[in-house]
């Protein structure tokens, strides 16, 4: 396994989608507090490792556990000459004895064996996470994605992988559909390429996830925006009827005229604004033609009343439902031209 031995790039720690190319080498570290975005990096590495050499060994510690000498010892070659695979979980929690042998082994790693360490995150082991990353070894970065468009690139990034298309329109409706919890963004792309033909579209995912509690409060959301207050407010009542919390359809209503208002207070071409707001392209063109239909009182007054339907829905009114409602009412009358 020559090639386990050859170190990476140390930008690999600052690119969101390095656990899509890590490759095997001596030592990898994956680091991060996203567990699915560490699980999808290990089984990759595993599933390279078992195609190269399919004899391999693999074996399973735990840091916070450990006994000393235990990595030497499965590190050491065999007598059959198997290739190893040794990996490493909770590593934040590292206890010191495999601190030091983690040490020790950073500088002199077998030929043929291929240690992942993953680390979940924290200050625990800083002097080992150093040790990696000054050896100009794999360092895979697991951040949360946090930003809509990290989870829109994710989304367009699985489609890529399955060789599928979908819309941009299919990739926002699918991330505001499903939300922010990863394995589950992940799990409706699969669903999606498995059950459909063709391209996937905004009308594909509405079939399949229509019925979420996102996926309807983007509906109000939309419909509001476009100053259509019967059309958002059949929609809101027909979401609470059916058991939809307030707070997350107000957060749609506040993530909308937040998007409006960053691009209407932004100069340059589309591409720079979205390279600035960390927005897709597209996304700053769609917002841009929204403006249009707003002049700086009604997005004040619309922002404004959805700040009091926040507050207003996690505490402080006995009545969430008129709150929302009004703020929708007020979105709705704001909009020039309805």
């Amino acid at each position: 396994m020559a090639a386990a031995q050859k170190r990476g790039n140390r930008t690999q720690a600052q690119d969101p989608a390095a656990w899509r190319n890590v490759t095997p080498a001596a030592i990898v570290l994956v680091a991060g507090p996203e567990e699915y975005l560490g699980i999808r990096a290990m089984d990759s590495i595993r599933a390279q490792v078992r195609q190269a050499t399919p004899d391999v060994e693999v074996s399973r510690l735990n840091a916070a556990g450990y006994e000393a000498g235990t990595l030497l010892m499965q590190v050491s070659p065999s007598l059959f000459g198997e290739s190893k695979l040794i990996e490493v979980e909770a590593v934040e929690s590292m206890n010191d004895a495999f601190l030091a042998d983690a040490l020790a082994y950073l500088g002199h790693p077998e030929d043929d064996a291929v240690l992942v360490l993953r680390h979940g995150g924290g200050t625990r082991g800083k002097k080992l996470l150093d040790a990696i990353k000054k050896g100009g070894w794999p360092v895979v970065d697991c951040q949360p994605l946090k930003k809509d468009a990290d989870k829109m690139a994710f989304v367009s990034a699985e489609f890529k992988a399955a060789s599928r298309r979908i819309d941009q329109e299919a990739v926002l409706a699918l991330v505001n559909a499903v939300g922010a919890n990863l394995s589950e963004l992940a799990a409706a792309c699969s669903q999606l390429v498995a059950d459909s033909d063709g391209t996937v579209t905004a009308d594909t995912v509405d079939r399949y996830y229509s019925g979420r509690v996102e996926a309807t409060a983007f509906k109000v959301a939309d419909a509001a925006m476009a100053g259509n207050g019967p059309l958002a407010l059949s929609t809101l009542r027909h979401a609470l009827a059916t058991g939809a919390d307030p707070v997350p359809l107000v957060a749609a209503l506040a993530a909308k005229l937040r998007t409006v208002a960053r691009v209407a207070g932004a100069s340059g071409s589309p591409a720079q604004i979205a390279a600035d707001l960390g927005m897709q392209p597209w996304l700053v063109e769609q917002a841009q033609r929204d403006v249009r239909r707003w002049t700086p009182d009604g997005l004040v007054r619309s922002i404004q009343a959805t700040a009091e339907a926040d507050a207003q829905v996690k505490g402080l009114s006995r009545d969430p439902v008129y709150a929302v409602e009004h703020a929708v009412t007020v979105i709705s009358m704001s909009v020039q031209g309805r």
